[in-house]
Order: C-alpha cells, then structure tokens, then sequence
C-alpha cells in the first residue's frame, strides 16, 4: 500500500484515513488481520465488544511483527453497558480481552440505551463522562460515538466537557449524511464512515462500474477512493487477502471532481445497517 494519509483529530492526534473493519458472524479472520498488517501496511483496525472477536484480535496482534505503538485500535461500548460505573468497567475489559495498555479510540457504539426507566439523554450523558474521565486517565487516547445524529451531538455538547473526537456512521454513494457531515466539521468532530461498499450493493452499479473503467480501478476501489477525498474516514471490511490487498490500493489515483460530483448524485437515503433516525 502506498502511504496513507491519515486525518487529524481535534485532540492533535492521527488517525489512518483507511482501515479494516471487522463484524460478527463470519466477520473475522485472524489470517486476513494479519495479512492486513503485514503485507498491505494497514495500520488501523475497528472493532466492537459487539463483534465478540476482541480476544481473536489480540490474538492477531500478537503474531504480527507490527509494533503496538503502530496500530490504531479501535473499539466500542455496548449499549448494555451504558452507564457510568459499567462504562468503564467494559471498556477495561475490552482493553483486556484485546491485550493491550490503552486503545486509541473508544466509541459509544449506538444513541439508544438499554436502561429501562431513565431518559436516553441521561444515560448517554452519563455514559459519556466515564469516556470522558476514561480519555483522562489515558486509556483512551480519543473517544468518539457511532451512529449518533445532530440531536444527539447538540445534546452531548451541552451536557458534558469533551466534544467527542470521532462520530462513526454508515456513509457510502447510497447513504450520503452530509449536513451530519458538515456539522460535525464544524464542531471539530471527524467523520468516519462504515460499509463503504454498501454491504456489495455499490459493486454492480453501472455509474460505479464505469468509472472503474474509466479510472482502470476496480469497483470497491472507486467506493473506498470516493470516501477518502471526502475526507471521510472508511473501514471497508473483508476476510479475503485478495480483497483486502485490493481495497489497499486507492492512492495511486484520484477521482475528478465531475466523478465525485456523479457519485454525489447517487444518495438516495438507503441504509444497509442500523438506522438511527427513530432514536430520541
């Protein structure tokens, strides 16, 4: 892979603008992480206690001869464990299970919680100072939240003292959040975006097709590529080496702007996962 550029976080540090993403059920393989970080020079994996593969990851790190020091881990809370006493303890345990001294990015995984009886507002503010005094204890060296909308950042901000680092949502040509985007550029909160290949969706699409021709580029390529010149953070996910190897080489390229205004034409509000937009 040629050098990755990464994306500055509000906090001063770097985060590699491309990633692997993992999942549960079939979404991990310990030979495909490490292939990851050792053949295609990937240094940032994603993760969740959700996946329920943090123990295989750290597995994986192990084996690599890629120093610590060198990956960004990231990692989320599940809202099972919102609140602030378990927060903190599920996040010291994530920490555990991936055999590491901090990660350098902790998420809140989903606005919802699952605490009967208090407002979802209470809870996530709650939750988000644990991450708060977690960041300031240092085993987070950032802390983000996942598939939160503008209400939910507006009510974060006013509630507690750190804005979070990070906001990790679905974004690719079908899903295209872009007022989310742009307010969370306004409030220093980078955007990463997960299922960049819309779960294949964006693969057989003849616009997505014809630029990977044009571009010589493969379909995925064209996808993953877009994302990063939108200053878009991705973590395109596969098990297969050839796959991953392919998805690694989107620097040697760029899209004009009539490509990227094309693909912008294509947004038409579809999710492939989880839609927050019920959540209160």
């Amino acid at each position: 892979m040629q050098r990755c550029p990464s994306v500055r976080l509000s906090n001063g540090l770097s985060i590699p603008a491309l990633g692997l993403g993992t999942s549960h059920d079939g979404g991990y393989s310990h030979e495909a992480v490490v292939y990851a970080l050792e053949e295609c020079g990937i240094r940032h994996i994603d993760t969740a206690k959700r996946y329920g593969c943090e123990e295989a990851l750290a597995r994986s790190l192990s084996e690599s001869t890629v120093p610590r020091e060198d990956i960004w881990i990231t990692t989320k809370l599940w809202p099972g464990d919102y609140g602030y006493q378990s927060a903190k303890e599920a996040c010291r345990a994530s920490a555990a299970r991936l055999g590491v001294e901090y990660l350098d990015l902790y998420l809140m995984h989903w606005p919802d919680s699952m605490i009967p009886g208090r407002s979802k507002r209470e809870v996530r503010a709650e939750t988000w100072r644990a991450l708060e005094d977690l960041y300031d204890e240092g085993l987070c060296h950032a802390i983000g939240v996942s598939n939160f909308l503008i209400p939910h950042l507006k009510e974060l901000k006013e509630d507690c003292g750190v804005v979070p680092h990070v906001n990790q949502v679905e974004f690719h040509p079908f899903q295209q959040p872009w007022e989310l985007v742009e307010f969370c550029r306004k409030e220093g909160i980078a955007s990463e975006g997960y299922s960049p290949l819309a779960k294949g969706q964006a693969l057989s699409h003849p616009l997505i097709l014809e630029l990977a021709k044009k571009h010589s580029r493969s379909a995925s390529q064209i996808c993953i590529r877009w994302s990063i010149q939108n200053g878009v953070i991705t973590i395109p996910k596969s098990t297969k080496a050839q796959r991953i190897s392919e998805n690694c080489q989107v620097f040697g390229f760029q899209l004009e702007d009539k490509d990227m205004a094309a693909l912008r034409a294509l947004h038409d509000g579809r999710h492939v996962s989880w839609d927050p937009t019920h959540v209160e």
